[in-house]
């Protein structure tokens, strides 16, 4: 089996490489299209800002090998807001895989000392339904770093409440997506990855 990550101009690879390599996988760390169309699982990470990564993929054409992919697909934080229909952040027209719109929190303003902005710290996801939440109890923390958010859809395999409810996790056809990083959420993160690893 091959599982390939596709390089792109948003950190957080080491950080998935290290988990990856903690429950037995190896990576390869490509932003070749045919290794990536041939390869039998794909990883889409990414921390950083939606408007320079989508220019980025599209200048290198990988904005087009990401929608026709075929095989199982994740995509991890920034990832997986790319793979929506449409960022706030710097009004950007993402890949539209998944119809759910990312918006930015905005807490009231009583409530801005309760609600930081961004998410950085554990929460806990619920209302999982999919296998890649095999043996994952409902309610079990994640490891969050965030300040936009995909709202809840049709799409949506998981929610968690910060300011408000929101999709955590989401899901169409080969596509998967997680705001959280499963790299950084220890046991729960592990078992998500060798999930998706086994899908």
């Amino acid at each position: 089996m091959e599982l390939v990550i596709i390089k792109y101009n948003a950190g957080n690879i080491q950080s998935v490489l290290y988990a990856l390599e903690r429950i037995g996988v190896t990576a390869v760390v490509t932003d070749n299209h045919d290794r990536i169309q041939a390869a039998d699982k794909v990883i889409f990470p990414g921390v950083g800002e939606a408007s320079s990564a989508m220019k980025y993929l599209q200048e290198r054409g990988l904005h087009d090998v990401i929608r026709h992919l075929q095989q199982p697909v994740l995509g991890i934080c920034l990832g997986m807001q790319l793979m929506c229909a449409y960022s706030e952040e710097n009004d950007t027209y993402c890949l539209s895989i998944f119809d759910e719109k990312v918006k930015k929190f905005t807490p009231e303003e009583d409530k801005a000392d309760v609600f930081k902005v961004p998410q950085i710290g554990w929460n806990d996801i619920y209302d999982v339904k999919s296998p890649l939440f095999n043996n994952v109890r409902n309610n079990s923390y994640c490891y969050f770093v965030h300040s936009y958010y995909a709202s809840l859809g049709e799409h949506t395999i998981a929610t968690t409440n910060y300011v408000q409810p929101y999709s955590s996790a989401l899901h169409k056809n080969n596509f998967y997506g997680v705001q959280f990083h499963p790299e950084k959420s220890a046991d729960v993160g592990e078992t998500i990855l060798k999930n998706f690893i086994s899908l």
